[in-house]
């Protein structure tokens, strides 16, 4: 769309975020995706049924969350469009992004740590990341909330910008859908890994372009990082979070990832950048700028658009 759609939805997510006194009434608009996926998945992924046939089920499923999510976002868009314009389009776009609700959550984790209450620390990272954090210490706290920041920009900010821009509300909405069944069900454990099989692949594809751009977004604000990046981009297990990790750790000059904890068992995951590996709170901060200089940078992306158009 010629009008700053894109702009003004960065900047009303940006002032509103998703208020918690609305989250409380009526939830959030991903939560219908993860009924929808959940309600396919008893019906779909019994452990009964063969490899070939929870394959398929999860094929379908995908399709369902993609036709939910296009098809509701067309709907709304056409009237709001006919209702209120533009405008309105913006602000049903606004619960799909997360800046606001990104930096809410890692400002908690960098406030405790340098208070110096670790314990705080961990259960304020833990409502952001999956892995185990009991045992965590104040450099993998910060190190935690650090490669979660970075990962998120990408898929909480970056990519569902990037799907509003190219398809309207379909485009967001769908992207919405596609990302979310992979957070619920696009696993490689034995219950998740034939069903969550095509989430899985369609996130990537979703994600593989928006994780490039927002990777060399990240690197142009921190003024650096090209080299780690391009180098470590691949060292992580998903085709697409690696490029902003390894933007974040270089730019930041600071090491990311390494072994991690997941229910119990150690993962022996490859390092990414060559800095230093001992976190603190201040290097949260620094990674808080960056990323807020990187959102501020995709505004200016939104608005250069709308106006050449």
């Amino acid at each position: 769309m010629a009008e700053p759609v894109a702009l003004a939805t960065l900047v009303g997510e940006a002032a509103l975020g998703w208020p918690a006194w609305l989250y409380a009434r009526i939830g959030h608009p991903v939560g219908g995706f993860a009924r929808l996926i959940q309600g396919c998945e008893r019906r779909w992924n019994r452990a009964e049924r063969p490899e070939a046939r929870r394959r398929a089920g999860g094929v379908a499923t995908i399709a369902l969350v993609v036709a939910a999510g296009a098809g509701g976002g067309w709907i709304a868009q056409t009237l709001a469009l006919h209702m209120v314009g533009w405008i309105g389009v913006a602000l049903l776009a606004v619960p799909g992004l997360a800046q606001r609700s990104l930096d809410d959550h890692v400002r908690p984790v960098a406030a405790a740590l340098e208070a110096g209450d670790l314990a705080a620390a961990r259960i304020a990272v833990g409502r952001i990341v999956g892995r185990d954090v009991a045992a965590l210490d104040a450099a993998g706290v910060a190190r935690a909330a650090i490669e979660s920041l970075a990962e998120s920009f990408c898929d909480g900010v970056a990519a569902p910008l990037f799907w509003l821009l190219l398809g309207g509300l379909p485009g967001l909405w769908a992207y919405k859908g596609v990302n979310t069944a992979d957070s619920l069900i696009g696993h490689y454990e034995p219950r998740w890994r034939a069903f969550g099989w095509a989430a899985a692949r369609l996130d990537d594809v979703a994600n593989w372009v928006p994780a490039r751009l927002a990777g060399a977004l990240i690197v142009l604000c921190g003024g650096g990082g090209w080299r780690t990046m391009g180098r470590d981009a691949r060292r992580h297990a998903s085709p697409n979070a690696g490029w902003t990790e390894a933007a974040m750790a270089g730019a930041l000059d600071l090491r990311l990832a390494g072994p991690v904890a997941y229910d119990g068992v150690v993962m022996d995951k490859p390092w990414i950048g060559s800095g230093r590996t001992e976190l603190t709170a201040r290097d949260v901060r620094r990674a808080l700028w960056l990323y807020r200089r990187a959102c501020l940078a995709l505004w200016i992306v939104a608005g250069g658009i709308a106006w050449r158009l």
